[in-house]
């Protein structure tokens, strides 16, 4: 039988993150911190939002690129580096190695957003479209790197990765002294890992939770057994923490120091992004906004002193954007779809909207069925779509309907 040796888990300290944030002195922003009302009234605590979807190329990924790339040797820097992201990675490395000069190809899976890829090429890497999943697209550039001698990088996995990634936490105990909570977003586990190292080193008493989206949360039962286990098949509009396996590194690091991990859904993502765009008047990503959610989902466990949730990107495709947006006002009660069955006579239709009318429904979509063996001789069914102020108007659109005679049906 064959017995793998294993491997002792480099550790990082709170002087690597010190480290790191001298490196970064001049390169990364020190991102804006910004407070919400509406989340603070929520809580029932000041609710502070750290805005790294604000960095350069949009994310906190910059920061762990920069100094991993920075940390190589002349020889490694001569034969380039090369990673695999669909996103957020992929721009972080091309600007860290573009200011570094160092070469550098990345990986990216067929059906990666344009403007994803359009960024990573102009921060100046060699963009090669391979895979049609996350996965396949990493065996590609690690088997680049074998071949050709190009340093990975890593986009979660790796102790200076974790320190530049932590420097987001020196800079919340600074912007924010008397925080009490801090809620991160967590896929494979670097930005998490890395503000805990920094946080829990000068303040102990400071809470750090994370947050996963449920549909590819691979922390929770990682933890509950004591080591990393893969989940099948990650499902969640929040690619940026769309990871079915937290690294090796990172894990050992959340499971000393995390306070705890959250999941939140995808309804609850949704709303967190449609709230961000309304009232923070933030364009995060869905793995931005997952600490967002978590605040929404959970308010009452927030609630005993100043709570920082980071956004970590902002990186997100217009056509996606779309999407989630219809979604989000789905889920926020802004949209009302119904069925009902009316007299196939005329005028009948202009009766209806009119009832709607007078309760203020915005309507966006009307169809007719006719040919429904359901139907009686003399109906016809309409499906309606409306835009609407809330649940309480929803209700009050349905209370009108039946009011006026009206039956719905679905």
């Amino acid at each position: 039988m064959n017995y793998r040796v294993p491997q002792p888990v480099p550790q990082v300290i709170l002087d690597d993150v010190r480290g790191a944030q001298k490196m970064l002195s001049g390169v990364s922003r020190v991102t804006a911190m910004e407070g919400s009302r509406y989340l603070s009234t929520l809580t029932g605590s000041p609710v502070h939002l750290k805005c790294e979807n604000l960095q350069r190329t949009g994310s906190f990924k910059l920061r762990g690129a920069y100094v991993r790339i920075a940390g190589l040797r002349p020889e490694q820097r001569a034969a380039g580096v090369v990673a695999a992201s669909a996103g957020n990675h992929a721009q972080g490395v091309a600007l860290a190695s573009s200011l570094l000069g160092v070469r550098s190809t990345v990986f990216m899976p067929v059906g990666a957003p344009l403007p994803k890829v359009a960024a990573t090429q102009d921060y100046g890497a060699e963009v090669r479209m391979h895979g049609q999943v996350v996965d396949e697209t990493l065996a590609a550039a690690q088997d680049y790197a074998d071949r050709t001698g190009a340093v990975f990088i890593h986009p979660f996995d790796h102790r200076d990765i974790i320190a530049g990634q932590g420097t987001v936490g020196l800079e919340i105990l600074e912007q924010c002294p008397e925080v009490r909570t801090i809620l991160v977003g967590i896929g494979g586990g670097g930005l998490a890992a890395g503000v805990a190292v920094a946080v829990k080193a000068l303040r102990p008493d400071v809470r750090v939770i994370g947050v996963q989206a449920a549909g590819a949360a691979a922390y929770p039962p990682s933890l509950k057994v004591g080591h990393p286990v893969s989940i099948d098949n990650p499902v969640t509009m929040a690619d940026g923490i769309k990871v079915g396996r937290p690294g090796d590194i990172p894990f050992k690091i959340i499971g000393e120091l995390l306070d705890d991990v959250r999941t939140v859904s995808e309804d609850a993502l949704s709303s967190a992004l449609l709230l961000c765009l309304e009232r923070a008047k933030m364009v995060v990503e869905p793995a931005g906004c997952s600490t967002v959610a978590a605040l929404l989902s959970e308010p009452e466990l927030y609630g005993d002193g100043p709570v920082v949730a980071v956004l970590s990107g902002g990186n997100i495709d217009p056509l996606l954007l779309q999407r989630i947006l219809r979604h989000g006002m789905a889920a926020a009660g802004r949209y009302l779809s119904l069925r009902l069955r009316v007299t196939d006579r005329p005028g009948a239709l202009a009766g209806l909207l009119g009832e709607l009318s007078v309760v203020d429904a915005n309507v966006l979509d009307v169809s007719h069925v006719r040919t429904d063996p359901r139907l009686g001789l003399t109906e016809v069914e309409v499906e309606l779509h409306l835009e609407t102020k809330g649940p309480e108007h929803c209700a009050e659109v349905a209370r009108a309907l039946h009011g006026a005679g009206y039956t719905v049906i679905g």
